[in-house]
This record gives C-alpha cells, structure tokens and sequence, in this order.
C-alpha cells in the first residue's frame, strides 16, 4: 500500500480536560473528527484508544504494550500499519488539515522521522510522521523505560521543519490543541 497511515492517539484520561477529549464537540464536531478528517489523504486511518469511539467508523485499537503514554501509542501505530509510514496526530489537534499532513509526507524522502517545529521551538512528535524503520529503536525505548517521543528523532536521525514556515503556509493555531476546556479560541 502506497502513501501514509493515519493514527489518531486517543488513548488518554483526559484528567486535566475535565471530560473525553475525542468526543468533546468543537465549533460543531468532535474534536477526534477534526484530526481524522485532517488525515483524509491516509491510505489507511485508525485510532488508538483506552476506550471505543465505534460513532468514528474507523478501526480502534488498543496499545500493544500500555503504560508508555504516546509512546505506546506510537508503537502500536507502528505494529498496525499497511504503509511504510505513518501520520501521527494527537485527537486534540483541530487545526490540523489535509493539506498540512500532504506537505509534510512531501518531505518523507528527508529522514526517517519528519517532525515540525512548534511555535515555542520544540519540536511537536504528535503531528509528525514516522517511518516504519524506527519501530526497533521505540521497542529499545520502551524496554528501557525511556518514553521520550522526542527521543525517537534523536535516535533515528529526523527532518525538522521550521516553525516560522508553518505558520506562514498553515496559520498560527496549527498546533493548539485542548489540555483545559478554555485552551480553544
């Protein structure tokens, strides 16, 4: 299968939002249905989850090896895939579009891991794309205890794109994302 697969983390307690991020009804949708409307371009999409979201029409699937926060999610994303790479997005990124996830699959050529740059300069690993070849290296990790996602560009070598070229083609709220329920404009 050519193309990318999109994997939507959904995995999460939502304690500090207050309610299920995923279902929680943003400008008129889910918030999950932003991210996985945003990865249409995927040849593939799932989500992986703690609970099920059958309402979503996507296969959910639960983390292989749990307690490695978006690192265990990463790693079943990487288990799960048809394609050689895959879309990563965190449920709670609405801002995210087709467009974005096509640009950044433009580069996938650049490294094995293709990770922008967020507005405060770090990089975002949960909208980023990962080759399949780094699934060894996050089994390393979480055997290690080591659930850094930023650790898998270390290890693996990765493109970084510049925040001030993101924000110029996509916008400046591409990555907000909602941890408190006043996080949204």
């Amino acid at each position: 299968m050519k193309g990318y697969s999109g994997a939507v983390l959904a995995g999460g307690h939502s304690s500090r939002f207050g309610q299920d991020k995923a279902r929680y009804i943003y400008r008129g949708k889910p918030l999950l249905g932003w991210v996985l409307d945003s990865l249409s371009g995927a040849a593939e999409r799932f989500v992986v989850i703690s609970r099920p979201y059958p309402e979503f029409d996507v296969p959910g699937y639960f983390d292989i090896r749990p307690g490695a926060d978006s690192l265990s999610g990463l790693h079943t994303a990487l288990l799960k895939i048809r394609t050689d790479w895959t879309a990563l997005a965190a449920c709670d990124l609405p801002f995210l579009t087709t467009e974005y996830w096509a640009f950044m699959y433009a580069l996938h050529e650049h490294a094995p891991v293709i990770m922008a740059q967020g507005p405060e300069g770090h990089p975002e690993p949960l909208a980023a794309l990962y080759h399949h070849s780094v699934l060894a290296g996050v089994e390393r990790q979480l055997d290690e205890g080591n659930y850094l996602m930023r650790q898998v560009m270390s290890d693996t070598g990765g493109y970084i794109i510049p925040w001030p070229v993101l924000q110029e083609r996509f916008g400046p709220d591409l990555f907000t994302n909602a941890n408190h329920l006043g996080d949204l404009p």
